[in-house]
């Protein structure tokens, strides 16, 4: 595999880093840079900029609004956004539920949906985990009865990121509880502005609130807003899933991370010497940065085969499994890297705006609230257990 990028492709890469200098507004900079948190507001803001580049959904078919960029370019764009500090887009919408629409969706499901995802007009959750219904997602209980030209939903969804936030959920229900589990959940798209929705906040140990809690009584979801066939929604689930996956590997950050990581090494004294300069640091270090290139070439290989018109297949859990691990390594370092400075928890630092004086240098402030960002990584979208299982099965034929 040819791992040079063409002169065409160091030109987009140049374009890119341009726009965003000249684009990104300071303000989402320094919250990204720092750690802090983000609002609708500023995620809108931001991912409107980029549809107005035509960069918002640059993976989707050029007919449904996306880009003619290559499978490389796009990889590039990934990595300047993430190396530039620009706030990470709401997936939900643009990497999970949208290519669900346009690949099984019917036509007025892509007209009506679609255009409004690339305006972010509609911001979208995902229905999928459930109390008792997380890793083992098709035991999932939330049920579907259909009444002449609707279905009626009642149930319960966990761990529902931005619920809090959103205008769509896109909604894994049982509609035949009689057959094996995966033969009788459908696909639905529920308005979440209706009767019969409740959505409570979950917070988590950094102190945001991210996570929620929804609540689905007797709530009214027309026919027509069922994806495909009924009681086929587990094949469109682990399509949109195989997508999710190679998504929270989240490979540029990473590299992001451990630029901070050798910025911050360097900075702090350790025996009189700069920490970068400890021999057993500096292994650490090195190690990390070993396992993020081998990922990195995994991601290309990935990329290649995407441009070959191949769906992702096992692949997909390889990259989440060590995309997740590798980010809770770079959370461990960094803490380490500041010492005692990591332990101060003071939840209102992540909020832009903050001016009090900071515990130690003022990029401590934040690390401990991103060490527990990163422990639910190996939890959210398929446990890394699961996606070692599913590898045993689909690679290794166990």
């Amino acid at each position: 595999m040819d791992l040079q990028f063409s002169e065409q492709d160091r030109t987009f890469r140049q374009e890119v880093h341009d726009f965003m200098a000249q684009n990104l507004p300071d303000d989402l900079r320094e919250k990204v840079r720092k750690g802090l948190n983000l609002k609708r507001e500023d995620y809108v803001r931001w991912m409107r900029m980029l549809s107005e580049k035509g960069w918002l959904v640059p993976e989707w078919p050029v007919e449904f609004g996306g880009s003619d960029l290559t499978p490389v370019q796009r990889y590039i764009l990934s990595e300047e956004l993430a190396r530039g500090d620009a706030p990470l887009v709401i997936n939900q919408g643009i990497r999970m539920v949208g290519p669900v629409i346009y690949k099984f969706g019917t036509d007025a499901q892509k007209e009506k949906y679609l255009p409004r995802i690339i305006a972010s007009d509609d911001i979208w959750c995902q229905g999928y985990s459930e109390p008792g219904s997380g890793s083992d997602l098709a035991s999932l209980q939330t049920r579907a009865v259909r009444d002449g030209d609707h279905y009626t939903v009642n149930g319960t969804k966990m761990w529902t990121s931005h619920a809090h936030f959103s205008d769509r959920m896109f909604c894994l229900c049982r509609t035949d509880p009689d057959v094996k589990f995966q033969e009788g959940i459908s696909f639905l798209l529920i308005d979440m502005d209706q009767p019969g929705v409740e959505v409570h906040p979950v917070p988590l140990m950094e102190g945001t609130h991210h996570v929620n809690m929804v609540y689905l009584t007797d709530v009214k979801v027309p026919v027509e807003d069922l994806v495909g066939e009924e009681n086929k929604g587990w094949t469109y689930a682990k399509f949109l899933l195989s997508h999710e996956r190679i998504g929270i590997a989240k490979i540029g950050i990473a590299k992001a991370q451990l630029g901070k990581l050798k910025q911050i090494a360097g900075a702090e004294p350790e025996g009189g010497a700069a920490l970068i300069d400890d021999q057993d640091f500096r292994q650490q270090i090195a190690r990390v940065e070993i396992d993020l290139e081998a990922l990195h070439h995994t991601e290309l290989r990935c990329i290649m085969a995407q441009a070959r018109g191949e769906a992702p297949g096992p692949e997909a859990s390889v990259l989440k499994i060590r995309g997740t691990e590798i980010q809770q390594q770079l959370s461990e370092l960094l803490m380490q890297a500041i010492g005692y400075y990591a332990n101060p928890f003071i939840q209102e630092a992540r909020e832009y705006g903050w001016n009090e004086e900071p515990v130690g240098a003022d990029y401590s402030a934040t690390l401990g609230a991103n060490y527990f960002v990163t422990r639910k990584a190996s939890i959210v979208g398929g446990t890394n257990e699961i996606q070692r299982n599913i590898i045993a099965k689909a690679v290794l034929g166990l």
